[in-house]
């Protein structure tokens, strides 16, 4: 690993532009039902390695070459499919520590005791001198350079990487292990195909604008990259809270729960925990900013399991301001906002202010 490189140098320090870039995945293989395939769907074959504490990216170094790299960790809405495709007795999964380090995501020793389920020592027999989630990379491919990515989807039969690419996880765990779930999972479908055209573009505009909008702003290094992306970031969330305005809920596209709710909940639910001090996306925070976005999201964390429960607040927070140092030099976890989501039935006093007196009625 080359001494002049930092595992915060998310932008090239020689690239004047200060703009944040993200890289492509590295395996990109495929469970399918298909005869013959190389990886079908069986059950207790399959592994996910995911982190609680981000959806998107993750800056880290491969020790096997000199340059800095750019990891992606969309991990958390691997798990909500996973979850709502009833798919918890079919794939295992375990979580890395919250800690981002100087040898990348590691797994937690036998004597660590870390918040979350699942949050364990590397449970695949065979690896347990795996300290690293690069050592299962290294594993796949001995002489991989690339990126130390999670999610990551595990064969366990072969001992082989299937996938690091999150948005092809989650199509393949809507599909691909139909015939070995209930009729009730079958139903779930995140990507139907009458709305296909219609989510793909809501996934193109929310993810570089939403998803990776509040990285481009928080990881660029001139006032420039910042203003230009942080600006471009607001103006895609009033998109998303006029889109929701015109629709009839709970969800984006109205009754039918699809990938682009799991996609934009898993951003939004960090943004004013994370992303409104941390990257400095304050032109507006979520529960006073955009009710109809505020509603949506609480909807989704508190009348679904799915969502809630893969909702780790202390690894996300921690992780970001502690593992952030170029950001965030003395570690100092912020103590708000308070609570780090509210209640259905709840609002934060300037909401609550402004409905009576918009309506003429005595606060």
């Amino acid at each position: 690993m080359s001494s002049d490189k930092n595992i915060t140098d998310w932008v090239n320090p020689g690239d004047k532009s200060g703009e944040f870039k993200r890289q492509v995945s590295s395996f990109r293989h495929w469970i399918s039902r298909e005869n013959g395939a190389q990886f079908p769907p069986e059950k207790g074959r399959y592994h996910l390695y995911v982190s609680y504490a981000c959806p998107w990216v993750r800056p880290e170094l491969s020790s096997k070459t000199t340059n800095s790299k750019l990891i992606v960790g969309k991990a958390c809405r691997t798990l909500i499919t996973r979850h709502l495709k009833g798919l918890e007795d079919i794939i295992s999964y375990s979580v890395v520590h919250w800690h981002l380090g100087e040898g990348g995501w590691r797994f937690v020793t036998k004597d660590e005791k870390e918040p979350g389920e699942n949050v364990i020592p590397d449970p695949i027999a065979g690896h347990e001198d795996f300290t690293h989630l690069r050592h299962v990379y290294f594993e796949s491919e001995p002489e991989y350079s690339g990126r130390y990515t999670v999610p990551v989807l595990y064969d366990k039969k072969t001992n082989k990487i299937v996938s690091n690419e999150s948005s092809e996880i989650l199509r393949m765990l809507n599909t691909e292990f139909n015939d070995l779930i209930g009729e009730e999972y079958r139903k779930v479908d995140v990507y139907p195909e009458h709305l296909r055209s219609k989510i793909d573009e809501a996934d193109e505009w929310t993810y570089d604008l939403i998803n990776n909008g509040v990285y481009k702003s928080g990881f660029a290094t001139t006032a420039e990259a910042y203003e230009k992306n942080v600006l471009a970031l607001f103006e895609a969330l009033d998109r998303a809270e006029e889109h929701l305005a015109s629709h009839n809920g709970p969800y984006f596209f109205g009754k039918e729960l699809t990938e682009v709710d799991i996609r934009l909940f898993v951003t939004l639910i960090r943004f004013d925990p994370v992303y409104v001090q941390h990257f400095k996306c304050n032109i507006r925070d979520i529960r006073s900013g955009y009710p109809k976005l505020h509603l949506w999201m609480r909807n989704l964390y508190w009348q679904h399991g799915a969502f809630r429960d893969t909702t780790q607040f202390e690894h996300i927070k921690w992780h970001y301001t502690r593992s952030h140092t170029q950001i965030n030099p003395k570690s100092i976890t912020p103590v708000g906002p308070l609570p780090h989501i509210l209640p259905l039935d709840e609002e934060v006093r300037a909401v609550k202010t402004a409905v009576p007196a918009a309506t003429g009625e005595k606060a």
